[in-house]
């Protein structure tokens, strides 16, 4: 984003008046020199730069739920610790409990966070309990119309929850201080504020708690001490009807800077870093439902982003088989039973994500339509040999194989079955059901996930 002087700012430059030019950019970015700046060229390469990166106001591209209506989602899928160096994702040499998906991370150091953002990422997500955002805030000074100085600072906010519990804590990072040539912003007041702009419903009611500076700090002072927490919490009781008691909301963490006398700071003055999606439930299918006997911490918070069930299809792996089966149904579905030429099944991109269902009568009809398929091409002694009629998507998730029995739009045949060894069959419903207690996926078209095959 460009924040450029205003007119009347221009035409004060030509009586000596100063001016800062701001820019926010992704952590990272690799900035002009004031060298750069003077000659020119530089100047025009930053603007550039401010011009090709995403507005602000975006969420994260796998954000689901309500939230994904309220801002537009980013461009490009968020930093994962599966695109770093594998770290959380289950292998068939690490030491683990037989047939259970990974624990999800509940922590996030700042290294882990700058990291995850680099240079160029938006959000970092290592787990729907462990996030990150960030931006950069560059301040050019301008003399005449010409750089004289640069300062800048970075911002990154990293949200975490701890098991079970309805408290988000934010941890604000202000870091990489650095200013050159002649500048005034050592003094320059700076205001950070953690807003929550919209919930679902709307009725919902915070408590606040940290250390969060509730005035301004300048430049200088948050250069001396720069981490601060915000802490919210939701409480129970507040939510969607029913047994779920879901709420969903927006947290919008904002930066704004005003320019020291005598410079004049143009336009907007500051920025939002990219806006995160809190989620609570006290869904009664999942952990903590009775807050241990105290209704009021009943149920637990999350970030309500599409997150994925990592399966093995290494050898060696419990579930070997049945992953080796999604991989298929995933890279070649043309030679997946039933047959159906234009066959994609979903689950493997966050824009075409699967969705959990706790309805006992609708996961018996999807398994009932895929051992259907079993006894059609493998005939009715299928199971001979320790075998189970494996199904893609899952019989636990609306878009199982009896789909079309419930969604007149839905394509018929759009699923994979294949006899596999009741054991990797097994091992996989386990992987499963462990994924759903362990990430909070709740029922219904409101929280998603999609399949990573590892092989």
């Amino acid at each position: 984003m460009v924040l450029t002087a205003s007119p009347a700012a221009a035409n004060a430059d030509k009586n000596g008046e100063l001016r800062v030019e701001s820019y926010v950019l992704p952590v990272g970015t690799v900035k002009p020199s004031l060298e750069q700046l003077q000659s020119g060229d530089g100047l025009a390469r930053l603007r550039q730069l401010a011009a090709a990166a995403e507005p602000q106001a975006r969420m994260p591209l796998e954000t689901v739920g309500p939230a994904a209506s309220y801002a537009p989602l980013s461009r490009r899928v968020s930093g994962s610790p599966a695109n770093l160096d594998g770290s959380g994702i289950r292998t068939p040499s690490a030491p683990a409990p037989p047939a259970t998906a990974p624990d999800p991370a509940r922590t996030m150091t700042f290294g882990e966070c700058k990291k995850g953002l680099g240079s160029s990422e938006k959000f970092f997500v290592k787990s729907r309990f462990a996030v990150c955002d960030g931006a950069s805030f560059l301040q050019t000074w301008v003399l005449n119309g010409r750089p004289v100085g640069e300062s800048m600072f970075n911002v990154r906010v990293v949200g975490t929850i701890p098991s079970n519990s309805r408290t988000i804590t934010f941890q604000y990072y202000f870091t990489d201080f650095a200013t050159t040539g002649k500048t005034g912003a050592a003094s320059m007041p700076i205001t950070t504020k953690g807003s929550i702009p919209q919930s679902w419903p709307s009725r919902v009611r915070y408590t606040r708690g940290g250390d969060l500076p509730a005035g301004t700090r300048t430049f200088a002072q948050l250069k001396a001490k720069g981490t601060f927490t915000q802490t919210v919490t939701a409480a129970p009781k507040q939510g969607s009807s029913g047994s779920t008691d879901l709420i969903f909301s927006v947290y919008e963490p904002t930066v704004t800077y005003t320019a020291p006398a005598p410079w004049k700071l143009g336009g907007s003055t500051g920025g939002k870093l990219f806006m995160l999606a809190p989620r609570w439930d006290a869904a009664t299918y999942l952990a903590n439902s009775t807050g241990g006997g105290n209704p009021d911490k009943k149920g637990a918070a999350t970030f309500s982003y599409v997150t994925a069930l990592p399966l093995s299809a290494r050898p060696g792996a419990k579930e070997q088989a049945e992953a080796a089966h999604i991989r298929q149904a995933f890279l070649v579905p043309q030679d997946t039973k039933p047959y159906m030429s234009a066959k994609k099944v979903p689950g493997q991109t966050v824009q075409d994500p699967l969705h959990r269902t706790v309805n006992s009568a609708r996961i018996d009809k999807n398994r009932a339509e895929a051992v259907k398929q079993c006894k059609r091409y493998w005939g009715a002694n299928y199971a001979s040999g320790g075998k189970e009629c494996d199904e893609y998507p899952f019989a636990s998730t609306y878009e199982g194989a009896a789909q079309p029995q419930y969604d007149p739009d839905a394509k018929k045949f759009n699923f994979s079955v294949k006899p596999i060894a009741r054991n990797d069959n097994q091992a996989g419903g386990l992987i499963l059901q462990s994924f759903y207690a362990k990430n909070r996926i709740i029922d219904g078209l409101e929280d998603a996930f999609v399949v990573k095959v590892l092989s």
